[in-house]
């Protein structure tokens, strides 16, 4: 059981559900809550209140995981309060914004559009890692899981489309991969997980539930139930796999 965590788009849908879970759990030491704006989040100061009155080590802070120096930023914070981080979860991620919509076509690709997707969700995730390299890199347990989605997968790829955020989600998978590899060598108890999360009712899939079954859209309290019980389950064995919210394996 992870005992000092970090929570990343913790201001989102799943990020604040996993945040509010790990908060019941009797082992919690320390919970660091980051999104580009926690701090300004009155959700997220009223759990880090209760956390505090409990005695948990609960902190706000707020970091763009695509900026490098907000990185930095947010590492030196670490350094100095001492946090000895056992469990990284990012649960930020890009489908749609002002001006970027999942493209139908090829006319629909904009350059502009595929760079902020590649630098939130492929970018983000691993300038995250090497942010929080000294933590990755102990000889000890320590879980490092970001959420992918599943049509990242170039071989699930059969209705095509969406072109931005597969590539994006697919590039963090590839990037993630890789990580795993090297901390085999550096920290073979280190663990890497990619996680999809499947359709999740938040406001990043809201747009596009129309034709999604009823018992296929997840509430952000199941997912995070379902993602924490894979976490907690992982071992070395388990790094640089792309899991499913039901365990399963993902192909690639």
């Amino acid at each position: 059981m992870a005992a000092h965590a970090l929570i990343v788009g913790a201001t989102g849908g799943i990020g604040e559900a996993i945040a509010r879970q790990y908060a019941e759990r009797p082992s919690l030491r320390t919970l660091v809550l980051c999104a580009r704006q926690a701090t300004r989040s009155a959700r997220l100061q009223l759990l880090r209140d209760e956390l505090l009155g409990r005695g948990v080590q609960a902190l706000l802070l707020d970091a763009d995981i695509r900026d490098e120096a907000s990185l930095a930023a947010l590492r030196a914070v670490l350094e100095d309060k001492q946090i000895d981080l056992d469990l990284v979860v990012n649960a930020s991620g890009l489908l749609h914004a002002p001006g970027i919509d999942p493209e139908k076509q090829l006319e629909q690709i904009d350059a502009a559009a595929l760079r902020t997707l590649f630098d939130v969700n492929a970018l983000g995730p691993i300038l995250l890692a090497r942010a929080l390299q000294p933590w990755l890199a102990k000889r000890r347990r320590i879980v490092y899981a970001s959420l992918s989605a599943r049509v990242g997968s170039i071989d699930d790829n059969r209705l095509g489309g969406w072109y931005g955020y597969r590539a994006s989600k697919a590039a963090q998978n590839q990037l993630l991969k890789t990580l795993a590899i090297e901390m085999r060598r550096r920290n073979p108890e280190a663990i890497v997980l990619i996680l999809h999360p499947g359709t999740t009712d938040t406001q990043l899939s809201r747009p596009f539930q129309r034709n999604v079954a009823q018992e296929k859209l997840f509430t952000t309290d199941f997912v995070a139930g379902r993602l924490m019980a894979i976490i907690d389950a992982a071992g070395p064995d388990d790094s640089g796999r792309f899991i499913g919210w039901d365990g399963e394996g993902i192909r690639w």
